[in-house]
């Protein structure tokens, strides 16, 4: 009995001794990522920075700033909460930031003290980050470089559940080849780089493939990278569940299986192929899929799970979404046995989340809206901001409901399980005032007065105060950033539309409707222009006087295209060649205004796609692919739906592109003198409110057009050129008259 007791003392006290050593690993590589993480962000003032990591008790994350003789001192409970109170020190103290819209970064010579310790917590579990589609629309020729730079943004804005789906085309290749797939069929199956946000939600396939091998081989690497970083900084990343998506071609090669092709998805041929959760090769599949996956990426235990986004599924009734969502799980489990499934709820169906263990399940709610039906049927879940569509560059939304629906619901009893917040933009890189509001209530469990806090955003911005560029930022929180239409912001401008005269919208989603004085935004633009010298060298400022320039001059674009449209409808055609004239002046300052910096460069964008080629081939696909997703988006047929969805106020896609498109039309026009055959709109398709493709014989000439440009070669600048300041201020001279002679 006593040989016994001791043989059990000694294996406690073993036990003990590894979880106390365990446990002092982990402090001490969260402590050297967190220090590197600090050196790469200011290099030359690490050395005046101490981290501590010190894990408590207490579920909440937490910060802890303070000074320490000559040292400011970081404390955190893990390198996510340390490299937010870099973030806050850097802001409040410094007056600092980075973000994807520039950098400012002039710290003082000596750093600031904190003379009384400051501590945040988070009432947030979960901090999520990406929709799908913004590895599309924002980041398919992101190199590692430009992705650890992302990483560090994310730490230091407080997230730690980040979507990881780069190098997920391995996952296929190595799935398939063993269900009877050669490799020539599964690149066949994957589709271009700029899609594959639409394959991994179950929509396409194959669609500007096929994929070459260097994509699959180059991406699978950096993808462990970018997962091996977000681990090391105490991120749970979400990898790829499984919901029965297949290769059409495996109906031929099981034939016995349940498999159902569906149509077109928006136009976008081939149709998806769904494999039916209760046939028994969902399973096989589904492991397989799931062990294939962890043998290249590992696994966080959270898996994400979307079955039949946007589309049907195959068997109606309550009883078979039950069966769909007890199999998926079910198949996650059998392979990972402490597997979370996270579901968006942009399709959600009751049926299938009900089948799921309510603590095996986490919804994500994309827009923080969601929510008000059903209360999620009290599953726990994610309230986020979707913001932007297809990356559509336009300076909007409601930065008071970003920044107060989620604090607001923490004491709502009719919220439900909320247990975090997202940031799910279709494309990032735009409107940082945005990203900065939604990211920072993280540490925050009261929504905040958003008029203080934009006074301190643009300090941290620019680095000090300055009355006209307060004013500015007044005039934008009563104009672009108090937009009602709260998680729908789609502006567009004229410039970019489908030439037509009748002008609707540009995206089939998109809105041409503002909300605001247009004409106080140009007053906006005047006080920025009147800052001092020293904030018009910053790179952040220089980003935000170019984005308020060209929203003024987009806005513009609306009234101005109205114009000569009623001018060729009344036959004064005098008119109607001097207003389209001023149209197409108005995009060629435009696009020179945009040169200046490289966030609205078409090149730049190009050039990120063709570096990834190992051939002149490769590169020519990835270009191609660069080219269709911001123009007719899939093919150039009368079927088609998304044509201009992610449309771009760019430099270069405006002159050699929205520009060559309208000056067609307006020759076109120009060139109907008989009254008998004059164009008329009368009986032309429409798709969503725009002229289809080949819709007659002006916009057949015009959809060739648009499909040769998309495989086109021709070079376009990827760097910057002019200055930014002076051409701002000489556009505002030259166009200002003709803002107030409109009526707008």
């Amino acid at each position: 009995m006593r040989i016994h007791f001791r043989f059990c003392a000694i294996i406690i006290a073993l036990c003990l001794f590894i979880g106390n050593t365990g446990a002092a690993n982990q402090e001490k590589e969260w402590k050297a990522a967190s220090e590197a993480l600090i050196k790469r962000v200011v290099p030359e003032y690490a050395k005046h920075f101490k981290v501590c990591i010190r894990p408590e008790t207490v579920k909440k994350d937490y910060f802890e700033i303070e000074t320490k003789g000559k040292k400011i001192v970081l404390t955190g409970n893990n390198p996510i909460s340390v490299a937010s109170a870099l973030n806050y020190y850097l802001k409040y103290y410094c007056h600092c930031q980075i973000s994807s819209n520039g950098d400012n970064l002039n710290m003082p010579d000596v750093l600031p003290l904190v003379t009384e310790k400051v501590r945040k917590d988070t009432p947030y579990t979960y901090r999520a980050c990406f929709n799908y589609c913004t590895f599309s629309y924002t980041m398919p020729w992101w190199n590692w470089e430009r992705w650890q730079r992302e990483i560090d943004w994310m730490a230091m804005h407080g997230v730690n559940m980040p979507l990881a789906i780069t190098g997920q085309e391995a996952v296929w290749q190595n799935t398939l080849r063993k269900f009877r797939m050669s490799d020539d069929e599964i690149r066949a199956f994957l589709v271009g780089p700029a899609y594959f946000a639409w394959q991994f939600m179950t929509n396409i396939e194959g669609w500007r493939g096929p994929l070459p091998q260097n994509w699959i081989d180059t991406h699978v690497k950096l993808g462990q990278k970018i997962l091996e970083r977000e681990r090391s900084l105490g991120m749970t990343p979400i990898l790829q569940g499984f919901t029965g998506y297949v290769p059409r071609i495996l109906q031929e090669k099981y034939p016995e299986a349940k498999i159902k092709c569906q149509g077109d998805w928006y136009g976008v041929p081939p149709g998806p192929a769904q494999l039916d959760p209760m046939d028994p090769l969902f399973v096989q599949m589904g492991r397989t899929f799931l062990k294939e996956q962890e043998k290249l990426f590992g696994t966080d235990h959270i898996y994400a799970a979307d079955p039949f986004h946007e589309g049907q599924p195959p068997v109606k009734g309550e009883k078979y979404l039950n069966d769909v969502g007890r199999t998926i799980y079910e198949t996650i489990h059998s392979v990972d046995t402490m597997a979370t499934i996270a579901m968006q709820t942009w399709s959600l169906r009751e049926g299938i989340v009900k089948a799921i263990p309510k603590n095996k399940i986490l919804l994500l709610d994309l827009s923080g809206n969601r929510w008000k039906k059903s209360q999620f049927w009290g599953r726990p879940w994610v309230a986020g901001i979707i913001h932007n569509f297809g990356g559509r560059v336009f300076m909007g939304g409601n930065l008071e409901q970003f920044s107060s629906n989620a604090p607001n619901l923490l004491s709502n009893p009719q919220a439900g399980d909320l247990k975090g917040i997202g940031l799910f933009p279709e494309a990032s890189c735009n409107n940082p005032v945005i990203y900065d509001a939604a990211s920072e209530i993280t540490w925050m469990h009261e929504a905040p007065e958003i008029k203080n806090w934009v006074y301190d955003y643009q300090i941290s911005r620019y680095g000090k105060p300055d009355g006209h560029v307060q004013r500015a930022w007044e005039i934008l929180l009563q104009t672009v950033y108090a937009q009602s239409k709260k998680n729908d912001p789609t502006w567009e401008a004229a410039i970019c539309a489908r030439p037509v005269l009748n002008f609707k919208k540009v995206a089939p989603n998109g809105d041409i409707d503002r909300d605001y004085n247009q004409k106080e935004l140009w007053n906006a633009w005047r006080e920025m222009l009147q800052a001092s010298q020293e904030i018009k060298s910053l790179s952040t400022y220089q980003y935000d006087l170019v984005d308020i320039s060209r929203q003024c001059l987009a806005n513009l674009s609306i009234p101005l295209q109205k114009e000569f449209a009623a001018s060729y409808e009344g036959k004064d055609m005098e008119a109607f060649k001097n207003q389209t004239k001023q149209f197409l002046d108005l995009m060629d300052d435009m696009d020179t205004l945009l040169s200046t910096r490289e966030e609205f460069l078409l090149g730049k964008w190009i050039a990120d796609a063709r570096s990834w080629g190992k051939t002149d081939a490769e590169k020519n696909i990835y270009e191609a692919n660069a080219r269709n997703l911001v123009t007719a988006w899939g093919p150039v047929t009368p079927q088609a739906i998304q044509y201009d969805y992610s449309n771009r106020q760019w430099s270069g896609l405006i002159k050699g592109y929205y520009k060559v498109r309208w000056q067609m039309f307006f020759d076109f026009l120009l060139d109907q003198k008989d009254d008998e055959t004059r164009y008329s709109e009368k009986n032309l398709k429409f798709v969503y409110g725009r002229p289809g493709h080949y819709a007659n014989d002006f916009y057949t000439k015009l959809s060739e057009w648009e499909k040769a440009w998309i495989e086109k070669n021709d070079i376009y600048p990827s760097v910057p050129v002019g200055d930014a300041v002076e051409i701002s201020a000489r556009l505002y001279d030259k166009w200002i008259e003709v803002s107030r002679s409109q009526d707008y």
